[in-house]
């Protein structure tokens, strides 16, 4: 039968318990309560059921801990996949986007994101999905903003004249 894998020295139950207090991401406070109650005396297998887990995983976290401290208890993020966009374009969709569509050469007056797919393909050879572009604009500080609708003819005399006027509240004397 293997022996348990020691923790690290310079923290005590209550350190980690003060970490857990602090922090904001659920699983590793799970996590830091486990150890916790290992550095009490609480034996693994109990340790592991506070954290939620199975006395094998409770043995990789306390590796992590060991070598990365309480950090390490968080889930690393994965590599994910590569943007289609290398930063030179991601850089020239910014600019496209800010100077607005031309209407005599796109044929748009707004930027949606099926304009910003052809326009991407277009121009760089590269076919994106309309949730790429929300990826991407959102990346480079972009949000969905829209105006709010306003007739061309519409008359501004005819506007102040429709608004209701509220009467002044009698103030007593």
């Amino acid at each position: 039968m293997g022996s348990s894998v020691p923790l690290r020295s310079d923290f005590c139950a209550s350190d980690l318990r003060r970490i857990a207090k602090r922090c904001g991401d659920n699983r590793q406070i799970r996590r830091l309560l486990a150890l916790a109650a290992v550095y009490e005396g609480m034996n693994r297998m109990n340790a592991a059921r506070i954290g939620g887990m199975d006395r094998q995983t409770l043995r990789d976290w306390v590796h992590r801990f060991n070598e990365q401290w309480p950090d390490g208890l968080t889930n690393a993020k994965g590599a994910g996949r590569p943007r289609l966009l290398n930063d030179e374009q991601m850089q020239e969709l910014s600019q496209i986007v800010e100077t607005g569509p031309d209407l005599e050469v796109g044929g748009v007056v707004r930027w949606r994101r099926i304009d910003l797919v052809r326009v991407i393909e277009e121009r760089f050879g590269v076919a994106c999905s309309e949730r790429a572009i929300t990826d991407y604009l959102a990346e480079l500080g972009f949000s969905n903003m829209s105006g709010r609708p306003q007739h061309p003819a519409q008359d501004a005399r005819v506007i102040e004249a429709f608004k209701k006027t509220s009467q002044t509240r009698f103030q007593p004397t």
